[in-house]
């Protein structure tokens, strides 16, 4: 099966967007509960942090977490691809 890597690199991509806009969201919802979320997420202690949620951060977040992942999707489709290219 041939996977085609530029629906999957739009497909991810979207799919980061969502949960990056309900990640911003949580934080300006319940900035305390979701410090300390991501402090157990990275095993650390995060209590002295403060979030910074500016309008230039969420949408740079957003492209290059989109775009990395999207890229990231587009590679492993690659090279599957060509792993794979004698079996079809």
């Amino acid at each position: 099966m041939k996977l085609n890597a530029n629906k999957l690199f739009v497909a991810v991509s979207l799919a980061v967007a969502i949960v990056w806009l309900i990640c911003v969201a949580l934080v300006g919802l319940a900035p305390g509960s979701m410090m300390t979320m991501s402090g157990h997420m990275m095993h650390s202690d995060f209590r002295g942090m403060s979030w910074t949620l500016n309008m230039t951060g969420i949408v740079a977040g957003l492209f290059i977490w989109s775009l990395s992942a999207g890229a990231l999707a587009w590679l492993a489709a690659t090279i599957y691809n060509y792993l794979h290219k004698d079996e079809t």
